[in-house]
């Protein structure tokens, strides 16, 4: 296997005097940082094509995803991980654009619920067909059977990392 630019900064790890369990750690978050970096500038470009942002097509995505076909903007932020704030620029533009609609929540006159227009589902669809091209010219070349071991690989590291919370 060839070396990358990761198993460059080993040595100097090394003579930190690191331990091998933490140098293997931060070999797997540089690794980890440097795929996503290829991934996500793969993703933006496509999407950048249909006029849409990263959270835009999170937005999108949800809605389609949700049971319901609608969501409230607060579920949307933290499901989402954004801000209330962040998340009210986001509808603005989407709702702008005519991918979604706003209506009053019968139930509690303080909040509403988000949808996805018809023209905002064929949108959805077009970005999730958009970025799986992403996804698939970053990693062609790469076997499959690699792949899937590295993402199965991960599973097991996130289920034991993933449980911890930081601030």
């Amino acid at each position: 296997m060839k070396p990358d630019e990761v198993d460059a900064l080993v040595p100097r790890w090394q003579e930190a005097g690191l331990s091998s369990s933490l140098i293997a750690t931060l070999e797997l978050g540089k690794r980890i940082s440097r795929l996503h970096l290829l991934f996500e500038q793969a993703v933006k470009a496509e999407l950048a094509e249909l006029g849409l942002t990263y959270a835009e097509f999170d937005v999108l995505g949800a809605l389609a995803r949700a049971p319901s076909g609608r969501m409230r903007p607060s579920e949307l932020a933290k499901s989402l991980f954004l801000t209330s704030g962040g998340i009210s620029n986001v509808l603005q533009r989407l709702g702008s654009a005519g991918y979604v609609d706003r209506e009053a929540d019968e139930g509690d006159a303080r909040s509403r619920w988000v949808q996805l227009t018809a023209e905002g589902r064929c949108m959805a669809d077009a970005a999730l067909e958009s970025t799986a091209i992403a996804y698939q010219e970053v990693s062609a070349g790469t076997p499959e059977e690699s792949v899937r071991q590295a993402a199965d690989a991960l599973r097991e590291v996130l289920s034991h990392m993933g449980r911890r919370r930081y601030r």
